[in-house]
């Protein structure tokens, strides 16, 4: 399946896109995901953490992708 993966802060420059496409299997997992974009943007890995969030509510590891899935990449953030 083909999902739209949205960015924000620093992984947008990460990506060098607001949004990447990836092809992902049908049972895929958020794990499987960040393994795959680690894998394609090493530059990901070195976030101190990263969240995925999934039709706006983050998710976990094994949480399975659907297809039509909004699917975000949300940075670590700092604030004061």
């Amino acid at each position: 399946m083909k999902i739209n993966v949205l960015a924000f802060g620093v992984a947008k420059e990460i990506f060098g896109n607001s949004q990447v496409s990836l092809e992902l299997t049908n049972d895929a997992t958020i794990y499987n995901l960040k393994y795959l974009l680690e894998q394609q943007y090493p530059r990901l890995k070195q976030l101190a953490s990263y969240m995925v969030a999934v039709n706006n509510e983050y998710a976990l590891p094994g949480d399975t992708i659907h297809e039509r899935d909004e699917i975000a990449i949300i940075p670590p953030v700092s604030g004061g």
